[in-house]
């Protein structure tokens, strides 16, 4: 079971919404960054598949 002390932050921190119903937040917590990744990592990912599309592509037409 919960310490007291914590459970007494989490109920005065729900307290506020007991009025709005319905308009409540689905997360209590702020989303400073909505992004899983970085941009410089979606730019590597996406340089390297399609740079390794295009090579294969060029491969495949050589041998034929």
């Amino acid at each position: 079971m919960a310490p007291p002390q914590r459970m007494r932050v989490a109920n005065e921190k729900a307290s506020k919404y007991v009025t709005m119903r319905g308009n409540v937040p689905k997360s209590s917590k702020s989303k400073d960054n909505q992004y899983p990744v970085g941009p410089w990592l979606l730019a590597l990912f996406i340089f390297v598949v399609c740079g390794s599309a295009i090579f294969q592509i060029i491969q495949s037409i050589r041998a034929a």
